[in-house]
């Protein structure tokens, strides 16, 4: 990855950031994006290198995305490597949810997605570079309580196979990634019915996988050139095991899954 030019979307927190800390520790020159841009310039110092790029963007709007891509072909003159990762999540049900938030959801996740690969995509095809798209196990699987969130991923992911199956004589490489439960501010600013942030988590954070090892198994997924990657055994293999063959029993054990967490809104 040394020279590489490398877009990371949602790079303030998380997986973006570990991510951006993975690829600039291998030599790619990167360019961040994310609506908090202090952080992203507080990274860029922490790192040391004039040669990082942080350019305020809400994936929501269009322009905001094609700004980001063009000032990293501005910078650089190429672009290798798109990691489409802002997102945001959910929690309440579909019974009791405003609408608007399944708007906000579908507006981050999958058109987020959809305008940064569009503007990057000539690019890419040019250097026969990777478009990848951080979705879930959610986005394999329907979560209760979650409708929004694996809606959104669902749509990702049939996104990114089917433009992967456009490109497949044009050398583009198309990466759907599918973690488990990772520690992140992801449940931190997860959306209640009503639109607001549920600032807390209802999950044992210290028993996830952390956002470094989960970027590292990514990272080697692009340099790889893989398809597809689902992270963690139980809550991301096994799950799309049994969704695809037991759908059933899937249904039952996600239900009482995830009825386990306090204050859930169902029992």
């Amino acid at each position: 990855m040394k020279g590489k030019v490398v877009i990371i979307t949602g790079a303030s927190s998380g997986i973006g950031e570990a991510l951006a800390r993975r690829f600039h520790a291998e030599g790619a020159n990167l360019v961040l994006g994310a609506r908090r841009i202090d952080k992203l310039k507080s990274l860029g110092n922490e790192l040391g290198s004039p040669e990082i790029v942080a350019i305020e963007t809400d994936v929501t709007k269009e322009e905001d995305c094609r700004r980001l891509i063009d000032r990293a072909v501005e910078r650089y003159g190429r672009i290798d490597v798109l990691v489409n990762n802002a997102g945001i999540s959910m929690r309440a049900l579909f019974e009791e949810v405003d609408l608007e938030v399944l708007h906000r959801l579908m507006d981050v996740n999958f058109w987020g997605t959809v305008y940064c690969t569009k503007y990057a995509l000539p690019w890419l095809l040019e250097s026969k570079g990777t478009v990848a798209g951080i979705i879930s196990v959610a986005g394999h699987v329907g979560l209760p309580g979650r409708t929004g969130y694996a809606a959104s991923k669902f749509a990702v992911r049939g996104f990114l196979d089917t433009l992967r199956i456009e490109n497949i004589k044009k050398g583009l490489h198309v990466l759907v990634v599918a973690p488990g439960f990772t520690s992140s501010e992801v449940r931190l600013s997860a959306l209640n019915a009503q639109g607001r942030q549920q600032g807390e988590t209802p999950r044992d954070e210290s028993k996830m996988m952390s956002a470094e090892t989960c970027a590292n198994y990514i990272f080697k997924a692009v340099k790889k050139r893989k398809r597809s990657l689902v992270l963690t055994f139980a809550e991301g293999k096994l799950t799309v095991f049994l969704g695809k063959w037991w759908p059933s029993l899937l249904d039952k054990l996600a239900y009482n899954h995830m009825a386990k967490e306090p204050d859930s809104p169902f029992k």
